[in-house]
């Protein structure tokens, strides 16, 4: 029931998103939100071996002020997109880490990194079109639409590649409460 509830909700969500109405902002745990979305691709995640880090227990305050439905489809689209991208790594660790801290100024900063291939230099930049993507069976709308969704939060959404690893990190930010 409570996944036929969810569902619901993104259906909602997604139309809302379409007619441009604005997301229903409140007050939550970012944190809290991110162990939502955990659970719902924990099977995934061990489906396919891969390791998870959340270090969420970080001190400081991780409440924003958001849409959880629509924070949790951004967070899912990127975890779902960094274990399909560490698919084909062999020979080395398959991590995704998931993190969330304080930005400056007054907002939340959350980063989603896998260690899979990395970006191609010669198609970043347009990784958030709409209707391109690097998938064979993608649609090329998901990250288009996350960035439609944190835009409509007040945030920015952008990747860029892991300094320390191979792979990439999408990093979002959004506000700790409305905006004056």
């Amino acid at each position: 029931m409570r996944d036929g509830a969810r569902a619901g909700d993104v259906i909602r969500c997604l139309r809302a998103l379409a007619k441009k109405i604005g997301p229903e902002l409140a007050k939550l745990d970012i944190n809290d939100a991110i162990d939502e979305v955990l659970a719902l691709t924990r099977s995934e995640l061990q489906r396919q071996r891969r390791a998870c880090c959340t270090p969420t227990c970080l001190a400081g305050d991780r409440s924003a002020f958001a849409d959880r439905v629509q924070l949790q489809q951004v967070l899912m689209n990127l975890i779902l997109n960094g274990i399909e991208a560490m698919k084909t790594i062999a020979g080395r660790q398959r991590i995704l880490t998931i993190s969330s801290e304080a930005a400056e100024p007054d907002g939340v900063l959350v980063a989603v990194a896998d260690t899979g291939p990395g970006l191609d230099p010669d198609t970043a930049d347009r990784i958030f079109e709409p209707f391109f993507t690097t998938k064979p069976q993608g649609l090329g709308m998901g990250l288009s639409i996350c960035r439609s969704i944190v835009t409509a939060h007040g945030g920015r959404l952008w990747a860029s590649p892991q300094r320390a690893l191979t792979g990439t990190v999408f990093r979002f930010t959004v506000p700790q409460g409305p905006s004056r």
